[in-house]
């Protein structure tokens, strides 16, 4: 698969939250930091995400936001 997007994080699934609409999955990466992403249940189900597998954060947007104590 090749994609446009160049902002990838590799990591392995750490949680997988089936709501009734919406899933949230948290993704481990390799440097133990997580990210939390909100996607459909059918896109979760189609996918079939399970705490474990690798997998690839890809990120593409038009803000990024930073913020310091």
């Amino acid at each position: 698969m090749r994609l446009s997007t160049r902002n990838q994080l590799k990591g392995s699934i750490a949680e997988v939250d089936l709501g009734t609409v919406m899933a949230v999955v948290k993704i481990r990466l390799d440097g133990d930091q997580v990210v939390t992403s909100s996607i459909t249940k059918a896109a979760a189900e189609d996918l079939g995400l399970a705490v474990g597998p690798p997998a690839t954060v890809f990120l593409k947007s038009t803000e990024v936001t930073i913020g310091i104590d």
